[in-house]
């Protein structure tokens, strides 16, 4: 079973194109225009083990929102459409990460429903060019189109850089779990029989 997506969207704001193996190598290729944001992408790939690639054009003269808002749709859509009726995944991923004075936690149920729990406040408004607050716009619009339920708990973390990488590294690695087919699993994973 080929577990790979390809989403194409393209608005009056944005043009952009993802491709995802669930079942890669953490192989990517990944163009925003917005350099951190591309940054925290190759560490989701490359931790989580999925081949990425990602080409978006935004109109970034405005800000990053729309480019980074956008990416998040997109690559929700492409866990849905690569996991279909999500036969034979584990369902569930967790993870906590250490990122040197960060820790990070995060929660995914691939459960059908969409709900954002983040409790992420920072004082820094931006990394580079990356406005800390698209974070949230980002994860708000994949759990949204992944029909995930996520939760992201910052215990620690001052340096805005380590925080916000060490949530995208956790970000990988439960959904890398999360994805992970388990031949003792017949259908799907709920009692309900449908996700």
């Amino acid at each position: 079973m080929s577990r790979t997506a390809n989403i194409e969207r393209t608005t009056s704001e944005t043009d952009i194109s993802v491709r995802l193996n669930v079942d890669g190598t953490g192989e990517s290729s990944i163009d925003t225009g917005v350099g951190f944001f591309d940054h925290m992408l190759t560490l989701f790939a490359k931790h989580g083990l999925f081949d990425l690639e990602i080409n978006a054009k935004g109109d970034l003269q405005v800000d990053g929102h729309h480019t980074v808002e956008d990416v998040g749709i997109c690559l929700g859509q492409a866990f849905d459409q690569a996991l279909g009726t999500k036969e034979g995944i584990t369902r569930y991923g967790f993870f906590i990460l250490p990122m040197d004075e960060a820790l990070a936690t995060v929660a995914v149920d691939l459960s059908g429903r969409p709900y954002l729990a983040y409790n992420m406040d920072m004082t820094a408004s931006k990394v580079g060019g990356f406005d800390t607050d698209l974070t949230h716009e980002f994860f708000q619009a994949f759990i949204s189109n992944a029909g995930a339920t996520m939760h992201v708990r910052l215990q620690s973390g001052t340096n805005p850089h380590h925080v916000i990488e060490a949530v995208f590294k956790a970000f990988a690695r439960a959904m890398d779990e999360a994805t992970t087919l388990d031949s003792r699993i017949t259908g799907v994973q709920s009692t309900k029989g449908v996700l």
